[in-house]
């Protein structure tokens, strides 16, 4: 007997893209609080499933989706993603994933040098990936501390806790980069963490620091692809000198998560101080995770098709846009904003501000709010290449 919920089913799959394209849906049906004891068959489960999801999540690919730092995907993603659920390889064991391994090092091997690194791998976000570069750091170098800025991620002071390490913070200037000035003298006991788009401002901090530690990681996540841009790629000069830096594929590289990449200036020390092996394994697992999807498929497969042009296209157009809503809004009286838009993150609020008033008239996910210093600001991050900003613009103004 062959279980058809195994096989290709186009039926299926087409109903499953109907519903995909779908623009409205019946009242969604509330899910039973208890498993039931017979299924209702995929088909019923797809119907009664599609408005929970659909209705039920942000539309990052709408014109005025300008809040966060989670982007549209391409399509090219979606298609490969379903070829990975269908295939559900485990990289652990090569044997079963021979071309999905070979597609992640060709991914990290297209990547790194724009980095100025020499290879690394793939997480499934930037919290695991500064935790494996933190681990890396440690055992190659024997340092006991962590200096970061205040405004550096929570996945900071989180992978200093899991390793056992003292946790230092340097405050920030005024537009909330490091203040060098307050860093310790000697750090060669220290890793020093250099964040490249902070979460809350989009704020660089000073990469002609890269060196002055045992070792420098830089966290890269929101803005390490800037790198690609001809146009912006300056921003991020230095970080070249950097140990380690850490990239959030499912931001500014347009893929579903969860992915990220973490690259080493050298990857086969750092790659040996992270591995581990065992009786049931062909090779060294490398890094925190076991068992490991092929993510880097929808990724290879972004890249195939856009290359480093197609890529810097788009975040040249979401840093334009970004860079337009700054200057409509600083051209008002009403409004003031915190910084120039370094790396497309966009701090504004009414110059009574009212914040809350402000985003109670603003459709859902134009902004979100951020607190620095004990103050609100208004935040619009540009992750959407598709985001219509003249109506973004004109929602806010109007907004007072």
């Amino acid at each position: 007997m062959t279980d058809p919920s195994f096989g290709v089913n186009r039926h299926g799959l087409m109903h499953a893209l109907d519903l995909l394209e779908a623009r409205e849906f019946p009242q969604a049906s509330a899910l039973s609080p208890h498993l039931t004891e017979t299924g209702i068959g995929e088909m019923a489960a797809l119907d009664l499933l599609a408005p929970l999801v659909f209705d039920g999540a942000a539309r990052l690919d709408l014109p005025h989706a300008f809040a966060h730092m989670d982007p549209p995907t391409p399509w090219v993603s979606w298609a490969t993603t379903l070829w990975n659920a269908r295939l559900n390889q485990n990289l652990l064991h090569p044997a079963s994933a021979p071309f999905a391994r070979a597609a992640e090092r060709q991914a990290v091997a297209w990547l790194a040098p724009y980095f100025g690194m020499e290879g690394g791998h793939m997480t499934p976000g930037s919290t695991l990936a500064n935790l494996t570069a933190l681990w890396a750091a440690r055992d190659i170098t024997g340092a006991r501390r962590i200096i970061a800025s205040e405004a550096a991620h929570l996945s900071i002071p989180k992978a200093a806790k899991i390793l056992g390490l003292a946790f230092e913070t340097v405050p920030v200037d005024k537009a909330q980069r490091m203040d060098a000035a307050k860093l310790p003298k000697n750090m060669s006991d220290a890793i020093l963490v250099l964040t490249a788009g902070t979460t809350s401002a989009g704020a660089v901090d000073p990469l002609s620091l890269c060196g002055r530690a045992a070792w420098t990681h830089a966290d890269a996540a929101w803005a390490g692809p800037l790198v690609f841009s001809r146009t912006h790629a300056a921003r991020l000069a230095g970080m070249e000198r950097a140990d380690s830096v850490v990239v959030s594929a499912h931001k500014w590289l347009f893929q579903p998560k969860e992915s990220a990449l973490i690259f080493f200036r050298d990857q086969k020390r750092a790659h040996d101080a992270v591995s581990f092996g065992g009786s049931y394994l062909a090779t060294p697992n490398i890094g925190v995770l076991g068992s490991h999807g092929a993510v880097a498929i929808p990724l290879l497969a972004t890249l195939l098709a856009w290359g480093r042009a197609g890529l810097a296209e788009r975040i040249d157009r979401c840093m334009a846009s970004a860079q337009t809503l700054a200057d409509r809004l600083s051209a008002n009286s009403q409004w003031q904003v915190f910084a120039p838009p370094e790396t497309g993150v966009v701090l504004f609020r009414p110059a009574n501000g009212d914040c809350d008033s402000v985003i109670a008239r603003l459709p859902s996910g134009l902004a979100s709010t951020t607190r620095i210093e004990n103050e609100t600001w208004l935040r619009c991050v540009a992750a959407n290449p598709n985001v219509d900003i003249a109506a973004v613009t004109d929602a806010i103004l109007r907004a007072v």
